[in-house]
């Protein structure tokens, strides 16, 4: 059965948006349709030249007055007569602010509107407790603003510059709110564009249990919140401030996540176990039975790049983009048009050529910073055998564990700081000598690909009961340079394996809920077993691979204070033996 939200208000304000409302020009025909067009390379002649943009506030069924930005194509300054497919934007603020969730990073995200040449009317709204809509924030992706989706989605459907056809697209947290519009079956959605969500949010944002992560999502203050431009029928900014107001009520995220140290912890603050309530993958029948079409795009060098992996292999027909980006950009890559031959085949029924094409586009980063775009119908690839590596006295060995023991104490330093490794989004690991366990191979004969996810089987103790673990996988040059490629984390109380609700590529899983966890005893070897998240990496010949173990990492926050061991012991031995295994293409 569809969702069914309460019955929707939405008539505009009638004296604010009829003032607003242009007079409009005859559309031409449309033009014949374009060849059938190849993967990152779209470009239909344009229909238009112009747009003009109105913005207003429309009520909710529970009267809270969302913000809208409407963008139209125009013709001498004239808004274009007729019906028009849709695209929007479940954003933070209605005029795509810099501190909208990805700032600069937006890239191709942030120009979706031009979109408007092409025969389309793009519109932004504010998510109710943000940027100039009324409101109060619960949370991060609620129930709320799933409903409040469905009703703007039935909204966009019934304006008469609309032919109701609706798309909608995001990235990070509104690539999130795109996935969770996908949850509520409105009848008039019919495609999706998300990049860099949460498929689960505690795999996500707790990821192996850890509180190592930058999204914990707008904390804004009045004086903020004052200083983004008002919708048009408030320009002396009175309805602004009161919504800012009311933005003040919200939990800060931070302390959200911090209260929630369980996949099934319930947070008082919203009277929720809010992991499953704010993840998409909660409502995967909902998802499967809308049967939106959904094209996802993440980067090897974001860290919810699993996430979207995840969720195309859940979701039937999912497409996926994965460059070497960080969070929501698209160096090199024209992104604008890759959404634009979804949309044209979705909302305007043209044959773009998209669904001849393998679902799976992704970038194999090269040696020296070059690299090519491959596409496969399967992951993980059938042709990358997992290799196991045995963590022994001599480094590492492919292949079985064999040698002497290994008993090998490091120190863990909890004042570490990682220099020009970014920040909020762009906060990548790093590579700082001296600090963990790191064990080397030796130098490669020939070149050797990795694409795909890695698998941690790591055996250690530790002086406290519990501890965290951080494994990064490097790439050592020549000339003694490292580079990080990849990692995997977990917090060892919870190593305690399940099985997931939905479909995963191979990797462990760990249920994390409050009665899984087990404490750590002095001098018992510990297992821990987890997955060091995908990539797509070339090591060169004569380069050598690394994994580096430390207890700590720059990017944790709030740190547990009952795993913050002195020092962790990694154990390697016949009995207890410690591998990590990478998907390998090549000897």
């Amino acid at each position: 059965m569809r969702a069914a939200p309460a019955a929707l208000a939405l008539s505009m304000l009638a004296a604010g948006v009829a003032a607003q409302e242009p007079k409009t020009v005859a559309a031409p025909a449309l033009l014949p349709a374009p060849a059938p067009s190849s993967f990152g390379h779209y470009q239909p002649p344009k229909l238009y030249g112009e747009q003009v943009t109105t913005s207003f506030y429309v009520p909710l069924r529970d009267g809270t007055r969302i913000a809208v930005l409407v963008a139209r194509p125009a013709q001498g300054g004239i808004p274009v007569a007729g019906r028009f497919p849709v695209i929007w934007h479940h954003s933070l603020s209605a005029t795509q602010q810099a501190g909208d969730g990805v700032g600069p990073r937006r890239a191709g995200f942030g120009s979706m509107p031009q979109l408007t040449d092409y025969g389309y009317v793009v519109v932004q709204v504010a998510r109710r407790g943000n940027g100039q809509s009324f409101g109060t924030m619960r949370g991060y992706h609620d129930r709320n603003e799933a409903h409040d989706a469905y009703e703007l989605i039935e909204w966009l459907a019934r304006q008469d510059w609309s032919n109701g056809m609706v798309g909608q697209y995001g990235c990070s947290n509104t690539g999130d709110a795109a996935m969770h519009a996908m949850t509520v079956n409105a009848p008039h959605l019919k495609a999706v564009f998300a990049g860099c969500f949460s498929w689960n949010k505690y795999d996500a944002m707790r990821r192996g249990g850890i509180f190592a992560q930058w999204g914990t999502g707008p904390t804004r203050t009045i004086a903020q919140d004052m200083d983004i431009p008002p919708v048009a029928t408030d320009p002396d900014k009175v309805e602004l401030r009161k919504a800012a107001e009311q933005h003040q009520r919200g939990l800060p995220l931070f302390d959200l996540w911090k209260s929630m140290p369980y996949r099934d912890s319930f947070a008082p603050s919203v009277q929720s176990t809010f992991w499953a309530e704010g993840s998409a993958s909660s409502y995967l029948p909902q998802i499967v039975q809308g049967g939106v079409p959904l094209y996802v795009v993440g980067g090897w060098r974001d860290e919810l790049r699993d996430q979207g992996l995840i969720a195309r292999q859940n979701i039937p027909g999912a497409r996926i983009l994965i460059g070497d980006w960080l969070h929501c950009q698209n160096d090199g890559f024209a992104l604008v048009e890759e959404a634009h031959r979804f949309f044209d085949r979705h909302l305007k029924g043209i044959d773009t050529g998209i669904d001849r094409e393998d679902p799976i586009h992704y970038f194999t980063i090269g040696a020296g910073g070059t690299g090519a775009w491959r596409a496969t119908a399967q992951w993980p690839l059938p042709e990358a055998r997992q290799t196991r590596f045995a963590l022994t006295a001599k480094g590492l060995v492919a292949g079985p564990f064999t040698g002497p023991a290994v008993t090998q104490a490091f120190a863990v330093d909890y004042a570490v700081q990682c220099k020009d490794a970014g920040s909020g989004p762009t906060m990548q690991p790093c590579h700082l000598p001296g600090n963990g366990l790191s064990l080397a191979g030796k130098p490669l004969a020939t070149a050797i690909e990795y694409t795909g996810h890695g698998l941690a089987d790591i055996w250690i103790t530790a002086d406290t009961p519990d501890a965290n673990l951080f494994l990064y996988v490097e790439d050592v040059a020549p000339d003694g340079s490292v580079r990080v490629v990849t990692e995997g984390r977990l917090k060892a109380s919870l190593r305690k394996l399940g099985t997931a609700p939905w479909a995963l590529p191979a990797i462990p899983w760990h249920r994390a809920f409050a009665e899984d966890a087990e404490p750590l005893h002095p001098g018992e070897p510990a297992r821990l077993q987890f997955d060091v998240m995908p990539t797509s990496w070339t090591f060169a010949a004569g380069h050598r691979i690394q994994f580096t173990l430390t207890g700590s990492d720059w990017r944790e926050r709030a740190r547990d204070p009952l795993a913050q061991p002195r020092t962790i012991t990694l154990v390697s031995d016949k009995a207890h033996p410690s591998t990590v295994s990478l998907p390998l293409i090549g000897r």
